[in-house]
């Protein structure tokens, strides 16, 4: 389903469940080697998707360790996102000649709970998810709005190393193309000599999931 809302170039790999005894390496079990079951499961999952992520690109099997505020260490040469929600897991990757950064976010599709929308959400925000939930109440806004500010967060993350707060980035969603644009309120990372001042990205609301991705196109 992710692959939906992903361009050609990234290798984008999903599960809807946990098979057991996914083997880690050593590296990989030290960090879980005190988790409870559940997050262990979740972590060998995940890194099971992006193993098969990098073997389509031509790596090798390889330790997927978490780096400066828990990003994943990837190979040079490769860039990429990890996401995992209940009985959902999935993991894209490209080669960075490609793609510049992905990021990608699964979440239920529910209302997120009380309390949260007002600590996420700016004003023009909350505007525009009243006014879709009048028009599309089958649809969690809130929580999709949760999930894109997520994804930009892991596409901003790699370029510039930095925090990026949920009121720093304002989105906007256009349902009709099943996209959404997020304009950064503060400076945007450098590339190329370019910078780099908003991120468009995609979603898709199926199978109990609110799925959102960015992929900077190199």
């Amino acid at each position: 389903m992710i692959e939906r809302i992903l361009p050609a170039g990234v290798a984008a790999v999903e599960s809807f469940g946990d098979q057991a005894g996914i083997p880690l390496f050593a590296e990989e079990e030290a960090v879980v080697a005190r988790a409870v079951d559940k997050r262990r499961r979740e972590f060998a999952a995940v890194r099971h998707c992006a193993r098969t992520a990098l073997a389509r690109l031509g790596y090798p099997p390889g330790p997927i360790l978490p780096g400066t505020r828990g990003a994943p260490q990837w190979p040079a040469g490769v860039v990429g996102s990890m996401t995992h929600c209940d009985g959902y897991r999935a993991a894209a990757l490209a080669h960075a000649t490609d793609v510049l950064s992905v990021g990608i976010d699964a979440e239920p599709a529910a209302p997120l709970p009380p309390g949260v929308l007002s600590a996420v959400a700016m004003p023009s925000e909350r505007e525009w998810i009243a006014k879709l939930g009048a028009e599309r109440p089958g649809i969690p806004w809130d929580r999709l709005l949760f999930s894109a500010k997520e994804t930009v967060y892991k596409t901003w993350f790699p370029l510039t190393g930095r925090w990026l707060d949920f009121a720093e980035a304002e989105i906007v969603v256009r349902p009709e193309e099943g996209a959404f644009a997020a304009r950064l309120l503060v400076p945007g990372p450098l590339v190329d000599g370019r910078a780099i001042n908003a991120f468009t990205g995609r979603f898709v609301v199926a199978d109990g999931l609110v799925l959102t991705a960015i992929a900077l196109v190199a």
